[in-house]
């Protein structure tokens, strides 16, 4: 009889090519490589160098989303890249993908998008796949049941080269998250707890599993960004085991199989849950309901609180360090910081339900005067879908501004900064030091809680608003 295994292992087993030996790390099969502008052009190098070719081209899928301007083109056509090299970076992708037969999804594809988004909604994200990119976020596809994570620049290289992958076997972690999550509660909410309580390296090393009833009544935009936050805990990977939520969003997609053939995959992704007395090397159980909304006040997206808890004294020189770049001082209350910037986007909250969500909030209300808030849409799809339900109007009608697909303001390389000593409550991943523009002071919290401070002007909640009346 086979030993139980974990979703991680039976994934990991069964894309084995060479398993891992004392002096050796394994060799594993890629499925899908997702390549952007700013990573690959270092692995198509390393091609012409070798003077070899890529292996599975239809298994690579590549987009333009990290260095492309969220504004229009001008009178005469020209997009304003915010520098020449942005510019290179994505002429070189349309050129590596035209040499080596690479599907690319460019300004004229109604598909481009943040590679973290366009792969799930094109149905490229399959349950029971490996999945690669030179992104540090594309954990986010393990929501699906897939084995996903990001690789560097050589790797990338690599795959393309030979369709696989050194790697050391992880260790797993399974975190069950019991009962139901509060109203106003998040999934951006319950990934910020989950960092909270593991820390910033608290689980380097591991592949994690979510479990338990919380994450189950999740829906597939919400897995996805709680898969996608779990590299700031510092793990390799998340997944989420199928079920019939993951089938539901997947039907009918572009790239999964169509009729009778979906049906016989979906029975074979609904195996793929890890068995009862499958062993972890680590469990945790967290309570949903004593969860509340929660931002970052600190430098790494572990360093968050419950809205309305003071900020915590400094116990460390970095933490000490953290606070004074962020210019707060211990037990200061997080209500009295006035923000800047609002950005609703990114790979961990670009999708049609954050968009949704944010629109609930300020429609009938208005962005307090000082702030600056952009709205940027994680694919074309969401900005259609978006547009065709009106949350554009109700944007621009509140004040602020609808912009293109894109990764944008999250980690500024398109010249969507946040200025110097300014603080941006944003719905992105990464709230490092200069992360959104040169001195910049992020504070990471979910789309409700961004379009909340937007409107009071303040680090706010949505319970906040009771007192604010509707237009």
């Amino acid at each position: 009889m086979s030993a139980a295994e974990s979703l991680f292992d039976k994934l990991w087993n069964s894309h084995l090519v060479k398993a891992q030996s004392e002096s050796t790390p394994a060799i594993i099969y890629i499925d899908l490589h997702l390549v952007h502008e700013v990573t690959s052009p270092q692995g198509f190098d390393l091609l012409r160098e070798k003077g070899i070719g890529v292996r599975r081209p239809e298994r690579t899928l590549a987009t333009l989303d990290h260095s492309t301007p969220t504004l229009p083109p001008d009178a005469n056509g020209q997009r304003p890249y915010y520098t020449a090299q942005a510019h290179r970076q994505v002429q070189a992708l349309r050129d590596n993908c035209k040499e080596y037969g690479i599907e690319i999804h460019d300004w004229d594809s109604p598909y481009r998008g943040i590679v973290h988004v366009m792969g799930p909604e094109m149905g490229a994200t399959q349950p029971g796949m490996t999945i690669v990119c030179g992104d540090s976020h594309t954990s986010t596809h393990g929501a699906f049941g897939a084995l996903a994570f990001g690789i560097g620049t050589t790797e990338v290289g690599h795959v393309l080269a030979k369709q696989c992958l050194l790697q050391s076997k992880p260790k797993s972690m399974r975190i069950k998250v019991d009962g139901r999550l509060p109203e106003n509660v998040t999934a951006k909410d319950l990934a910020l707890n989950i960092i909270r309580y593991l820390g910033m390296n608290g689980g380097t090393g591991f592949v994690i599993e979510y479990a338990g009833e919380a994450v189950r009544s999740l829906d597939m935009e919400g897995r996805m960004t709680l898969c996608n936050l779990t590299i700031e805990a510092g793990a390799r990977a998340g997944m989420i085991a199928p079920d019939k939520t993951t089938i539901d969003y997947l039907r009918g997609r572009p790239r999964v199989p169509q009729g009778d053939a979906f049906e016989e995959a979906a029975t074979v992704w609904l195996q793929l849950a890890s068995d009862e007395d499958a062993v972890f090397d680590s469990e945790i159980t967290l309570d949903a309901s004593s969860m509340r909304p929660s931002i970052t006040y600190g430098t790494d997206p572990g360093m968050s609180l419950d809205i309305g808890e003071p900020v915590p004294r400094a116990d460390s020189k970095s933490h000490e360090k953290a606070l004074e770049y962020m210019g707060f001082e211990g037990g200061q209350q997080m209500s009295e910081r006035n923000v800047d910037v609002v950005f609703i986007g990114s790979c961990t909250n670009g999708r049609i339900s954050d968009l949704r969500a944010a629109a609930n909030v300020l429609s009938g209300r208005k962005v307090a005067p000082h702030v600056r808030m952009l709205v940027v849409p994680g694919s074309e799809s969401v900005l259609r879908q978006a547009e065709s339900e009106g949350l554009h109007e109700i944007f621009s009608t509140a004040g602020a501004e609808w912009r293109l697909p894109g990764c944008s303001m999250c980690l500024a390389m398109n010249g969507d900064l946040v200025a110097a000593g300014e603080t941006a409550v944003s719905t992105s991943n990464r709230n490092f030091e200069g992360r959104q523009g040169s001195g910049s002071r992020t504070l990471l919290a979910s789309p409700e809680t961004a379009a909340a401070s937007a409107v009071l002007g303040h680090v706010a909640s949505v319970s906040d608003l009771d007192s604010v009346e509707i237009s």
